[in-house]
């Protein structure tokens, strides 16, 4: 299991970082091709459709990983059901086209939302394959997948905005990436839908996924409440400015947050049994995503500047303060999701829902403090509600593993000690630097991780120690062969 679990975490990885890694870039050149206020409008549009997937995903993705027993029906039967879903989601969306477009004062909105929202349909599929992905461990599969619609919808996209489409490049993109992922993994992945479909498999994954539904709806409302504001008390402008310096952060952290939820969950639920097992590791990916996670965002916080007027462009310098806010709001996502995907394996989806419901009566209180204070403080209020997030989902893991947030904290120190003291280095070295904007990044970053490397090996942090054996392991192994 360790093996498989590990083999899975790689080519998760390189999924998440070989498809974000295109579609980053990607970003890049539209940026240079787009402006702000572009930006936010298809920044809107994408909140409605995000909750819109949501409801259409009714958390059986995550219900039929976690079945121990999952059959072709249960895999078919949800992979229809969520179609009709997204039939009716596009209904609601198509109808409440003109009201977004009135509530925004942008007319072109009505247009947008009845052409974007079609990524429902292949969204409700691509939910079902991934599931199935998950469960089989066929990471690598999704790793082709994946890698390949960004390709081609990357390739869409600059063409678009080179050729003046302006807002519907990003419209074209999202179009494509979907279309181009639905099709490809029906060829790389193993699963097909069958003609079979039960009410009854239907109503009992409904019984687990209906708490994880109704859980990552708040969760969705609640973050994407924030662009909803944005776009309407300040403006389309602000909220693309946001969307930017949200962008290479979260990049970071979803990319390894999302390897642990795929390849965690499958693993935590065949251990569900074992308490002990699941602790350790629990541990490991505490630690684990700690040590890598922490200083790519520490150090980012420290090259916000320089990056991006190298990679963006002076106008999108406002983006700067937005960008450092939100590397710490997503410095500890790694951990939120590790504990998270320990309760769902346990199969406390009620408690999984309580968290939410906790987490986002603090977020509400938030948000009604800090729209009086301008958007800059109301993402610092944010930041602030994400670190003490940790705590509260941390906190059923103490009753169900042993493993509470001291410990966590315990474990994950080092790595933020070290992390900290890079991010000073990184930032101060910057002034002393010559040459131009690309030199000074360069330099910064490599700067960065000698300093993180050698530091990480004079304390003998665990988590550099492990990661260093299991390379010096497999090199040896190839060498042996």
């Amino acid at each position: 299991m360790k093996q498989k679990v590990i083999k899975g975490l790689f080519w998760k990885i390189l999924e998440n970082g070989g498809a974000q890694g295109i579609q980053f870039v990607v970003a890049i050149i539209l940026a240079r091709l787009l402006t702000p206020a572009e930006y936010g409008v298809v920044g809107i549009i994408m909140i409605f459709i995000t909750i819109a997937n949501v409801i259409v995903q009714n958390g059986f993705s995550t219900a039929l990983v976690q079945k121990q027993q999952a059959d072709e029906k249960d895999f078919s039967s949800v992979c229809y059901f969520s179609l009709g879903a997204a039939f009716v989601m596009y209904g609601i969306l198509y109808a409440a086209a003109p009201q977004i477009a009135n509530f925004y004062d942008i007319e072109q909105l009505k247009e947008i939302v009845r052409v974007l929202g079609v990524v429902l349909f292949p969204g409700a599929v691509i939910s079902v394959q991934t599931a199935w992905v998950s469960r089989k461990m066929e990471f690598k599969g999704l790793f082709l997948s994946t890698l390949g619609a960004s390709i081609i919808s990357g390739v869409i996209s600059i063409y678009m905005a080179y050729r003046g489409f302006g807002v519907w490049a990003m419209v074209g993109q999202q179009l494509a990436y979907y279309f181009a992922l639905m099709l490809v993994l029906f060829v790389t992945v193993s699963w097909k839908p069958a003609f079979l479909f039960a009410w009854n498999n239907i109503w009992e994954l409904l019984g687990f996924g209906w708490k994880l539904l109704a859980a990552s709806l708040i969760d969705t409302l609640f973050n994407n409440l924030y662009g909803l504001i944005m776009g309407k008390i300040y403006n389309e402008e602000i909220l693309g400015i946001y969307n930017r310096g949200e962008q290479f952060p979260k990049l970071i952290a979803n990319n390894l947050g999302a390897a642990i939820q795929s390849v965690l969950l499958p693993a935590f639920s065949s251990k569900q049994g074992d308490r002990q097992v699941m602790k350790q590791m629990l541990k490991r990916a505490v630690r684990i995503s700690s040590f890598l996670v922490l200083p790519m965002l520490f150090g980012l916080c420290a090259v916000a500047d320089t990056l991006v007027l190298g990679l963006l462009g002076e106008k999108w310098l406002d983006c700067v303060p937005y960008l450092r806010i939100m590397c710490v709001a997503y410095s500890f996502w790694p951990i939120h999701i590790t504990n998270l995907q320990a309760v769902n394996a346990a199969g406390r989806s009620d408690m999984f829902l309580k968290l939410e419901i906790i987490k986002k009566s603090m977020g509400i209180i938030g948000v009604v403090v800090g729209i009086q204070f301008g958007p800059l403080v109301l993402m610092a209020i944010k930041a602030s509600l994400d670190f003490l997030s940790t705590f509260v989902n941390a906190w059923p893991n103490k009753k169900l593993l042993g493993y509470g947030i001291f410990n966590q904290w315990v474990d994950i120190l080092p790595s933020v000690a070290i992390s900290l003291i890079m991010c000073a280095a990184v930032y101060g070295v910057q002034f002393v630097l010559p040459g131009g904007v690309w030199i000074k990044l360069i330099v910064q970053v490599i700067f960065g991780a000698g300093v993180y490397i050698v530091l990480a090996k004079l304390f003998r942090l665990e988590s550099f120690e492990y990661l260093w054996s299991l390379i010096k392991s497999r090199r040896e192994k190839k060498e042996m062969v």
